[in-house]
């Protein structure tokens, strides 16, 4: 039985996924995108330290993803930046037209254009701004997203969410495992009946059905299967921060990161 007193310390906020014209696409990485994934990415021994950064009370999971995904980046480099929650909120503003205060502006926020605000003016934070290149795939690209998941610290993806999926026990606390075989009390397992999400795929057992994926979102580490992630997403990108990334044999070098580069820029200077 859900636990009336924690029922909306959770809030969504993806908006349908839209798609813009000539929009940055991982594509133009050719070498990046036609390898073949690992087939396990475990990343037990490392901490990403997401944090709830206002989405407990504010429909702002677009700016948190992006906040988290800092995070996630540092913590694989081996260092850890500051993201607070007015730095969250002050971009869900910039990026959305949420107005602070005044509830009837929290509607949430398109990934693209979230995205697309990041590129453009930058993620603030107190003591720097930092600025994201970036780039889609196609949804029910598994092999893309988990690509991205191991190339780029974590995939931004934008996923529907079922009521069942926000299902709370007695003491707050979500299901041990997004599935799609939930029990009938949990609610409605129909994708998207609660709504939509974006959140960060970090790590993952395998590449079966059933394996188990890490997801990054509402503060915590979160499990969900394969099956559960193919059945829920309706949009996944990459986000590089050039600033921030340690480079290794999974990060994009050469032609792949000169092409994801002119890409951004081109799609920034037919935007403005």
């Amino acid at each position: 039985m859900t636990n009336r007193k924690l029922a909306h310390i959770r809030k969504l906020g993806c908006r349908p996924a839209e798609h813009r014209p000539n929009q940055p696409h991982l594509s133009a990485m050719r070498g990046f995108r036609a390898r073949q994934a690992l087939t396990r990415l475990d990343r037990t021994g490392i901490n990403p330290a997401p944090l709830m950064l206002g989405n407990d009370v504010l429909g702002d999971c677009t700016s948190a993803g992006i906040g988290n995904h800092l995070r996630a980046t540092a913590a694989l480099a081996g260092f850890q930046i500051t993201v607070a929650t007015p730095d969250a909120v002050q971009f869900y503003s910039r990026s959305t037209g949420y107005v602070p205060g005044n509830p009837a502006t929290d509607n949430g926020g398109v990934e693209v254009d979230v995205l697309t605000t990041a590129l453009r003016d930058g993620y603030a934070l107190a003591d720097q701004t930092l600025f994201p290149i970036w780039g889609s795939v196609d949804p029910g690209d598994l092999n893309g997203i988990r690509n991205i998941t191991a190339g780029l610290s974590a995939a931004y993806l934008g996923v529907q969410l079922a009521t069942a999926d926000m299902w709370e026990d007695q003491d707050g606390n979500l299901p041990p495992v997004w599935d799609t075989d939930s029990p009938a009390d949990h609610g409605d397992p129909t994708p998207g009946s609660a709504g939509g999400h974006c959140l960060l795929l970090w790590d993952y057992t395998g590449t079966a059905d059933t394996d188990l994926v890490t997801l990054l979102t509402w503060g915590s580490l979160q499990k969900a299967t394969w099956r559960w992630v193919r059945s829920r997403i309706m949009e996944a990108h990459g986000l590089a921060w050039r600033q921030l990334h340690e480079p290794g044999a999974l990060y994009p070098a050469g032609d792949d990161w000169a092409a994801l580069v002119a890409t951004n820029d081109a799609y920034l200077q037919g935007r403005q």
